[in-house]
């Protein structure tokens, strides 16, 4: 790790992958990037193209960017290296020169979805002993996986809504009974669902259901993004509020919250309410009562410390016309963008962007690899 003030801190933005959400990645790296300090960080970026090929790519935020309606990609065209370990520390080495290469300080592994946020790349990182950005394996893995994430909520005791799941063995066997048992979620007859792959973000692959001759459909165009699917009754007249976690010094913190609210023709906040038309006002803060913001923040923080998470998490919710709160669901790499709500959360709450992937990046080196 550098320790001396000439010496910068040698950090790897690791971005792209292999899942769906490829090019959120690649949008959230180009805002991390431009945040980095280069005075303070020598910045390596690492793009993993869509077939998991790692590549270095130019230092230059502007590529990463949406242009006229395209979303940006890691092309594969820049010199692939390798990860390995050497010495008593990592490097990443040239695969046309694998002997030599450059010492890694830490790693901030921008990456949205399989193959980066479930726990893959951070065992990865944790075998080649390179201090990361975010949570470690386990937590990375259940946060990941929406099933088995709102089962440890309700074994911590916190509040989820109704949800049922549906594995490839079940649907493949016993189709029937796995409609059954979703369709019973409708209540009353007619209540609408939710049908979502299990393991992916940014809302892709999400159907909402209102009909029982709907439902095949719906699982079976989820399943094109995952076959592991989840479905979850809908919380009507709900809204839909969300809150940070941060871990600063070792201890986890939360944002003020924020409300979604989605406009035009758009049902639910889908993948290009998100990105692409502009139909989603994002209130900043949420106007809610101390009490509310209180527990929903108190609740944000059990959940972050139910799946053992590190370093930081955006925690999704339902807030009832009563006050109550219901969890929807926590994303251990939330999104970096410029109009991602984790940033913007802190910066209401009074941490800038740079600020902000400074106190990601010293909470990494502080904590180091291995089990804590």
């Amino acid at each position: 790790m550098a320790e001396t003030v000439n010496e910068r801190i040698r950090v790897v933005v690791l971005f792209g992958g292999r899942s769906s959400e490829h090019a959120i990645s690649c949008i959230s790296a180009g805002s991390v990037l431009a945040a980095l300090d280069r005075d303070r960080y020598e910045v390596v970026p690492i793009g993993i193209t869509p077939d998991g090929r790692w590549v270095r790519v130019p230092d230059d935020p502007q590529l990463l960017m949406i242009r006229q309606g395209e979303l940006p990609s890691v092309n594969g065209s820049g010199l692939e290296v390798a990860l390995r370990p050497a010495d008593g520390a990592s490097v990443l080495a040239d695969l046309a020169a694998p002997s030599d290469g450059s010492t890694i300080d830490v790693v901030f592994p921008v990456l949205h979805g399989p193959w980066g946020e479930d726990g893959t790349i951070q065992g990865l990182l944790e075998l080649t002993d390179v201090p990361y950005v975010g949570s470690g394996v386990f937590a990375s893995a259940a946060g990941m996986d929406k099933g088995h994430m709102k089962r440890l909520f309700l074994a911590a005791g916190l509040p989820t809504g109704p949800f049922e799941v549906i594995t490839d063995r079940e649907w493949t066997t016993d189709r029937q009974a796995a409609l059954a048992r979703c369709w019973a979620l409708a209540q009353p007859p007619g209540h609408p669902l939710f049908v979502k792959p299990a393991r992916a973000g940014s809302s892709v692959g999400i159907t909402k259901v209102r009909t029982f001759d709907e439902l095949t459909a719906a699982i079976e165009f989820a399943r094109e993004h995952d076959r592991k699917v989840i479905v979850e009754a809908a919380i009507e007249g709900a809204r839909e509020i969300e809150c940070a976690v941060l871990v600063d010094d070792g201890v986890p913190r939360a944002s003020r919250c924020a409300e979604i609210v989605v406009k035009g023709d758009h049902e639910f906040y889908d993948f290009e309410a998100k990105y692409l038309d502009d139909a989603v006002d994002l209130i900043v803060p949420a106007v809610l009562g101390a009490d509310v913001e209180a527990r929903v923040q108190r609740t944000a923080i059990e959940a972050f410390e139910s799946l053992d998470c590190r370093g930081l998490a955006r925690v999704d919710f339902f807030v009832l016309p009563d006050g109550s709160v219901l969890l929807n669901e926590i994303n251990t790499m939330p999104g970096f963008t410029s109009i991602s709500m984790f940033p913007r959360l802190w910066a209401e709450s009074g941490i800038v962007y740079p600020q902000l992937i400074d106190t990601l990046i010293n909470d990494a080196l502080r904590r180091g690899t291995g089990l804590h």
